[in-house]
């Protein structure tokens, strides 16, 4: 998911000097929270990737409450989702059927996603990357 800083009525303006340091700062925050909440939080620049084994309801409850916590604390700064960026990737042999919403906007779950420059597949495969 990635967060929008350009289109907000605060934040940090994109390109400052400052600016990377005071969104680190916002985005720590958010880490933290999630963390707390039982999700692993990877960061990269104004990307948030959450992670989490769905082995039961509550799992998926858990996610979702997630992605919840995301969007207030996003409305909370008044910054941006870029929603169309996001999406669902399940890994591994039993596949999550869940569907999981951001803003009332479902997610699409993909058979794969590009991740730093890395195709990523639903079994790991490294095929369609290299």
């Amino acid at each position: 998911m990635s967060i929008s800083r350009g289109l907000s009525i605060s934040g940090v303006v994109q390109g400052s000097g400052i600016g990377s340091v005071f969104f680190l700062i916002f985005v720590d925050e958010l880490a933290k929270v999630l963390k707390h909440h039982g999700v692993v939080v990877k960061l990269f620049a104004d990307d948030i990737k959450v992670y989490l084994e769905i082995c039961n309801v509550d799992n998926a409850i858990q996610l979702q409450e997630a992605l919840d916590l995301i969007v207030e604390w996003a409305d909370d700064w008044q910054l941006g989702i870029s929603i169309d960026k996001c999406n669902k990737l399940s890994i591994g042999k039993r596949q999550d059927i869940t569907k999981y919403y951001i803003n009332g906007t479902e997610l699409p779950c993909l058979p794969h996603c590009r991740d730093l420059g890395v195709t990523i597949t639903s079994d790991l495969s490294p095929s369609i990357h290299i």
